[in-house]
């Protein structure tokens, strides 16, 4: 086997294994949040996300600096293109590129902690954009699989149903703060949770059907979801036990709106155990069942809004079953509403899940591998 293709291959199962690592570790982390507070740069749940983010950022560059490598020597790969100095295929120039954002997240983070003070909300912007970078490099990991293996193939199919699971267990983890929303102000965001996730999680489910040409995927991305947030959680439950925490959360918990002090007098309501949940990794298992029944390699647009309506209604049935959102139930007109963005959203995700691949099957139509060397493409 080509050595160049050998490596692609090794290093995606290297990078799927890390992002799973850093994926439990920030499981782990927003528990730790939750139940122990805000303590330390240096809790057990950082120091294993940023193991994780560590080793992504190393694998991710180590392919490029070996194209670039064998370019100066008038070797490149066929498919390689040169950015900013960097020769790779474009899979892994957006693993690195992506991966990048995320390490810029982390010093402009700690800034904003100094600037405005310890919040432990996930939608503040260097969490928004740490979060971005991972995404982008797990959307990489999609274009590495399909240039690493031929169409047809058992490992090629295992990697896109990895590589999709991963990325869209990183969006739901993006979209767990909507339940919060919904709380506070109930009419239309009410169903944030199902208006966001018909913008991100039918952009993912779909797009991994597709590239995958697999009808069952996006059941099996979804169920993932759950198996990984169980990971997470009994990763807690060990590390918590081991190291017996002392929970300082008076500062948290003085401030009712506050997102840990939210998620207490949710799981106070409900009768259930702060930081423990996966109610919402259960929500997407019923439309990505819709999505398989009506197959979104052939009826993308059906299936994609079938997955929006699926969101809608599992939205919907758990939080008008729980008593914690009570005191928010929509009225007839908010939830008309919602319906209507929760179906513009699923059509738009559908929409750009189209294009991409689109993109994709373009931009690799003449690419063969292993290759001959040919001249670098320059990008920038």
């Amino acid at each position: 086997m080509d050595a160049t293709l050998s490596l692609r291959r090794s290093v995606l199962w290297g990078l799927l294994a890390a992002k799973a690592i850093a994926g439990i570790g920030v499981g782990w982390d927003i528990r730790w949040h939750i139940v122990i507070g805000r303590d330390s740069f240096w809790i057990p749940p950082h120091v294993m996300t940023y193991s994780g983010v560590a080793l992504i950022t190393m694998l991710s560059l180590v392919v490029l600096a070996r194209e670039t490598w064998l370019a100066r020597r008038g070797q490149a790969p066929r498919d390689s293109l040169r950015i900013a100095g960097l020769v790779g295929s474009r899979g892994y120039h957006l693993a690195w590129w992506g991966i990048a954002l995320t390490i810029i997240a982390a010093p402009i983070d700690d800034l904003w902690h100094r600037l405005f003070g310890i919040d432990v909300t996930l939608w503040s912007p260097p969490h928004l954009l740490g979060l971005a970078g991972a995404q982008v490099n797990s959307l990489a990991c999609l274009l590495i699989a399909r240039e690493a293996w031929p169409e047809g193939g058992r490992a090629r199919a295992v990697a896109f149903a990895l590589s999709g699971l991963l990325l869209f267990s990183g969006l739901q983890t993006a979209v767990d703060p909507s339940l919060r929303t919904a709380f506070l102000y109930g009419g239309v965001r009410f169903f944030t949770f199902a208006m966001l996730g018909a913008l991100f999680f039918t952009f993912t489910l779909l797009l991994t059907s597709r590239l995958a040409r697999s009808r069952a995927v996006p059941l099996v991305v979804g169920i993932g979801g759950v198996v990984l947030q169980l990971a997470a959680i009994g990763v807690g439950d060990v590390g918590m036990a081991i190291l017996q925490p002392t929970p300082d959360l008076g500062d948290a918990l003085s401030d009712p709106a506050s997102p840990i002090a939210v998620a207490h007098e949710i799981a106070r309501r409900n009768g259930a155990t702060p930081g423990r949940g996966f109610t919402t990794r259960l929500l997407p298992v019923v439309p990505a069942l819709l999505m398989v029944l009506f197959d979104a390699r052939r009826r993308p647009l059906l299936a994609g809004i079938a997955c929006g309506l699926g969101l809608y209604a599992v939205n919907a049935f758990m939080l008008l079953r729980s008593p914690a959102f009570a005191h928010v139930h929509p009225d007839a007109l908010d939830a008309l509403v919602a319906l209507a963005v929760t179906t513009m959203a699923a059509a738009l995700s559908t929409l750009a899940a189209l294009a991409f691949e689109r993109r994709v099957s373009t931009a690799a139509r003449d690419t063969r591998l292993p290759s001959a060397p040919l001249p670098v493409t320059r990008a920038i």
